[in-house]
């Protein structure tokens, strides 16, 4: 007797959040408008940017150094999702943000800077495709930063250093659509005297 592959398959639609809830990674149903599910959905937002930026550079830097960003903002959602209660049992499988990964951060920063002169006026986005793409994760990147403020200010947050971490992630980033673009000109933004 033959049987229905779909027989076997996992649906993707589990009808769970059609109240506006959601489950965290560790412990209990919350408010899709829950300060933690803000934080990492908006998270999330930028490791899709980033997945946008990589699919339009073709510079094996960029492209290497959004995905290893992408892989770490993937710990920090899973961080932000987990109830404070259960942040053991969330230690017990993910790592959680360390200093180590901010000042990682940071010599990446200096090692871009090494190769091309910043911009010292502000300059509109969209150089080309891949650097776009990069400002727009910066900016979700800034959303994400203040909405991990307010798990904070909840007296939810587990881990202050992912403040640090998002903080500087949102220079990385900016540093790293002008390193994309370094070869071409920009475009400085309006209102600005010399």
């Amino acid at each position: 007797m033959a049987s229905s592959s779909s027989s076997y398959r996992k649906r993707v639609y589990t009808r769970y959040g059609d109240q506006g809830e959601t489950s965290l990674l560790y412990g209990g149903r919350v408010s899709k408008n829950n300060p933690h599910t803000e934080a990492y959905g908006i998270t999330d937002e930028a490791v899709s940017a980033m997945g946008m930026a990589r699919a339009f550079t073709e510079d094996q830097r960029v492209n290497d150094t959004l995905r290893d960003l992408q892989r770490e903002l993937f710990t920090i959602a899973a961080e932000l999702a987990t109830d404070p209660d259960k942040y053991e049992l969330f230690q017990q499988h993910f790592a959680p943000v360390t200093a180590e990964m901010v000042e990682n951060l940071e010599k990446t920063i200096d090692s871009l800077e090494e190769n091309f002169v910043m911009p010292t006026v502000f300059i509109l986005p969209g150089g080309s495709p891949a650097s776009a793409a990069i400002d727009l994760a910066r900016c979700i990147i800034r959303t994400s930063e203040r909405r991990v403020v307010a798990v904070k200010e909840a007296g939810l947050l587990t881990n202050d250093l992912i403040l640090s971490y998002l903080n500087r992630l949102g220079d990385l980033l900016f540093v790293l659509a002008r390193y994309q673009d370094r070869e071409l000109p920009f475009e400085r933004a309006t209102g600005q005297k010399e």
